[in-house]
This record gives C-alpha cells, structure tokens and sequence, in this order.
C-alpha cells in the first residue's frame, strides 16, 4: 500500500526501478518503460526489445483510457500463397518465419515522448548498465531458462548468448548481455530509428534473410505501432477496457458478458462457479479462434463479439450438470502458457499504466541476431495458412496476439491497473481476476493467488494447479470435466487499485513470479 506512487512488476528489480524512476520526477510511463527495458535484460525469456507491447493509459486518474497498439507485422512478402507453394502447413517456432517485426522499441518511444517527462535515454539507463555489468539470476527465470535450453542450444548465437559454458545459468549465478548493452546505449543515443534502420537492424534483417526468412530493411524501417480505440463492457456497475483486436482483449470481455447472467454465489472457488467460469471461457475461445485477426486487413465483426445477443446465444449452452461436449465453433490453436512480462505502475497524479511486452512462447523464436544481441519472438505462429481465414497471413499484417493489458474504471475515475500473464490463458486470467474483485470483495493478493484452471480449447480436459481443492475437482470431474497437471504455475499477473475516497494506492504481485509490488 502507498499513496505518492505504486509499480508491480514480475521482477524485484524492474519494480526497484520504476519506483526509482517515479522517485526521480517521473511519471508512471517513464516507470512503466524503464521496468520494462530492465526486464528485456533480467527476464530475457519472458520479453525483451525483439518483442511487441500493447499498453492502456488513463492520465490524472480519469476514465479516458488510451490505448496503443506495438505489435509488429509480417514483411512485404510474406504472401499465403508463398508459404503454401513451398510446403508449410504451419509455421515452425524456430524459424524466421515465426519472426514478425518488433514493435516494442518504436511503442516505447512514442509513448515517452507523447506522455512521459523524462528523456528515453534515462529511462534506458538500468537497462544498459545490468546488460553490460551483469546482473544475478533469480529463481523462477532460471527455472524457465533451464527448459528451453535445448532449444537455445540449436542456434549458435542463442547458445553463446544465453548456454554460457554449454549451460543455462543457476540462480544466483550473474549473467551479462554486453551485445544487448551496446543495442540499448544505440536506442538511447540515436533513438528507435537506431534500431529500425542502420546497423542494428541489418544485423537482424541478415540473420533471417540467413534463416530463409523474407523481412527486408524497408520492413523494419516502415515498423511503426498506432494508437486505437479501446473496447469495453459493463461489468455489475464497473467499465472494464482493453486493447482492440489483432489482441484477444475482446474475449476477456466476452467471458465477463457471459458471467454477468450467472450469481456468483458466496464461494469462489465452488464447483458451480469454476463450472460456469470454465466454460464461459471455452465458447469465448472458440469464437476467438475463428474470427480475431489484424482488423486493418479482415472484418472483425466487435459489434457482434460483445453483443447481449451473443453472451446470451452462449450464456444458454451452460448446463451445471454436465461439461460441454461440442462447442459451437472452433479452429485449434496450440495451449501454450508464453512468456510475458506485466506491468503495472500508478504515479502521484494519478496516471495510471497497464503495460504488457512479450516474445511470446519462452525466448520466443530462440533466435538471436549475432551482432547486437537482440533476441527474436515468435509471433508470426499467431498466423493461420489456411485461405480465406482472417487470420491467415498476409503481407504487413498482424497476428493474433495473445497479450492484453486491462483496465477498470467506475464513476468517472479509472480504479484498477491490471495483467494476467500466461500466453492464451490471459483472456481468461482477466476475467477470472475481475470476477473474483467483484463479485466477491477479494483483496488484490488473494484474487491472484487463488488456484487457477484453464481449459484446453476444444476439449473437456482442463489444466488445475495443485491447490484447487480435491472436493471440487472430484464434483467438476463427475460432470465430465478431466484434469491435467500444467508444466508450470499457470501465468502470473500483476494489479494496483486505486481507493480515491481514501487517496491510497493497493497493489498485488503474483507468487508464480519472481516479482514484487512496491509503494510509497
């Protein structure tokens, strides 16, 4: 709790340095981007300046949400009929294929120069001095470097960078990025078009032109992210908002419409209430996965999507006696909890920033361009090669995406900051959060830590953690429902509430996480 300013983030020190950075006259942009940058360095499978970011922004404590889109598209070339005429069925993880280009850098940028009071070259600084001077690995990062290892291993400058003496670095152990450094200190000195044209760029664009990819200098040149409107619903007397599609906002928004015809009853955690909640989520994905796309290059029906119509159309296919066995529509898509990185931060003014940056899947593409360091996601696997889909890849088009930041506003005045990280759990992860601060009065730390549940699309098997109560799986299995065990802790998340009447600030960090929330 604090009331001068409050970062969460999923590393201690990306939260040190927001505060940091608050502490020094900035607002909670300038902290949110400084966090950030710190994480791309000591979080390197979860984010880093090969990424995308999306962010939602409410200044002075006000319900006028912005929102801005960093997410990267595919290069000129990349037609369907490309990767079709030469045999792909999908696209491979480890490719330049699944490479679309980055958009954290220019989002950044921008974002500091629209609303920020710092230079960028400041904000940067804790980045560039961990890179060059080595930083201490922690726990959960060294858990998640260890099992992509082998991965790593397969591209040379991946290994050296990251398998330093053949291996994934222990906890404890201090790791440097002096390439990444030297990138950074670029990016401060010369601003994103130091890393969008130039050395540092053809040093990415060789790499994947190496690879077989298509991406061209004239590609990274023209990236540039937008701002757009945001989306919203009404959520028992709360705006919740997010970020518009090629993200998968619009389906957190989805479940809550679902939920909202449903009691909530007195136990969150009651078989009842997972039921609902489970397979709310299951037919908002299945509608997910067959019309979300890059709505700048295929219809996007939103209208419809957070229609009353439709929650109710699929509010009315839930029977609490019995699991679903055919849902309504559906295209499959791989359940993969990606690594992401979350950030929260609210200043004394009373801006508030919901920030989200990613390379997808763990070390993303697990590619990285030898000279400057910079390693690459995989966002490109979002595409479909399937003609006539919307999602099908196309030329300067983006993917679906996976990550969403989320906001909540009431009366006027935006009330919570918040992310739920995890790759596809995230629109679940929302409105699971939302739900549990709502419906049931839960403080920020609780809501997050309780056990979370997701279901594989299309099927009846869910993933539980180890701590949802045996009772209410045996009652949600005799429904129909089977159980797997995830590979790891099901995402993360990250929120900060803010109590106006009060002048407090409250905020939460997920256990799953290294991280930490701090105040002041």
């Amino acid at each position: 709790m604090g009331r001068r300013g409050m970062a969460a983030t999923s590393h201690p020190t990306a939260t040190l340095t927001a505060i940091s950075i608050l502490q020094a006259g900035g607002n909670a942009i300038d902290a949110a981007v400084a966090a950030c940058a710190v994480q791309c360095v000591v979080e390197p499978g979860s984010t880093g300046i090969g990424g995308d970011c999306f962010v939602l922004l409410a200044a002075g404590g006000s319900d006028k949400v912005i929102a801005y889109d960093g997410s990267g598209r595919a290069p000129a070339a990349a037609t369907l009929d490309w990767y079709l005429e030469h045999g792909f069925t999908e696209i491979p993880r480890q490719s330049a294929h699944a490479v679309t280009v980055p958009g954290s850098v220019e989002a950044w940028a921008t974002l500091v120069k629209d609303h920020g009071r710092l230079p960028l070259a400041q904000l940067l600084e804790p980045a560039i001095a961990l890179a060059r001077d080595g930083y201490a690995v922690a726990p959960r990062v060294a858990a998640d470097w260890a099992g992509q290892a082998a991965l790593l291993a397969k591209d040379p400058h991946a290994a050296r960078v990251f398998l330093p003496g053949g291996r994934a670095p222990l906890a404890g152990e201090v790791h440097h990025q002096r390439e990444l450094a030297a990138t950074l200190q670029a990016i401060a000195e010369r601003g994103p078009d130091a890393f969008y044209e130039g050395e540092i760029a053809q040093d990415m664009v060789d790499r994947l032109r190496e690879l077989g990819g298509l991406h061209t200098l004239e590609d990274f040149k023209e990236a540039k992210g937008g701002y757009v409107t945001p989306i919203k619903t009404s959520f028992r007397g709360h705006e919740v908002h997010e970020c518009p599609p090629a993200g998968q906002g619009v389906i957190a928004l989805m479940i809550l419409n679902i939920l909202s015809g449903f009691e909530p009853g007195d136990d969150p955690l009651s078989a009842d209430r997972l039921h609902v909640e489970i397979e709310a989520s299951r037919l908002a994905y299945s509608v997910r996965d067959a019309v979300l796309a890059d709505p700048s290059q295929s219809k996007v029906p939103l209208d419809w999507l957070l229609s009353e119509e439709l929650a109710a159309e699929l509010r009315g296919k839930i029977d609490l006696k019995q699991a679903i066995t055919e849902l309504p529509s559906f295209s499959a898509s791989a359940v993969e909890h990606a690594d992401t990185v979350y950030i929260s931060v609210v200043d004394g003014d009373g801006m508030a920033v919901s920030f989200i940056n990613s390379v997808f899947n763990p070390y993303g593409a697990a590619l990285v361009a030898p000279k400057s360091g910079v390693l690459l996601q995989n966002r490109g696997q979002g595409f479909v090669l399937k003609a006539g889909h919307p999602n099908a890849i196309a030329p300067r088009k983006r993917p679906l995406h996976t990550i969403i930041p989320g906001m909540m506003t009431r009366d006027g005045k935006v009330c919570l900051s918040f992310g739920v990280m995890g790759g596809h759990y995230q629109a679940m992860g929302h409105a699971h959060l939302v739900s549990k601060l709502v419906d049931y009065g839960l403080d920020l730390q609780s809501a997050i830590s309780l056990p979370r549940v997701f279901p594989r699309p299309g099927q009846t098997a869910i993933e539980a953690e180890k701590t949802l109560p045996a009772a209410v799986k045996a009652e949600l299995e005799r429904r129909g429902f089977s159980f797997t065990a995830p590979a790891a802790a099901i995402g993360g998340g990250q929120a900060i509430a803010i109590d106006h009447e009060r002048g407090v600030l409250l905020a939460g960090s997920d256990h799953r996480k290294d991280g930490c929330a701090l105040g002041w």
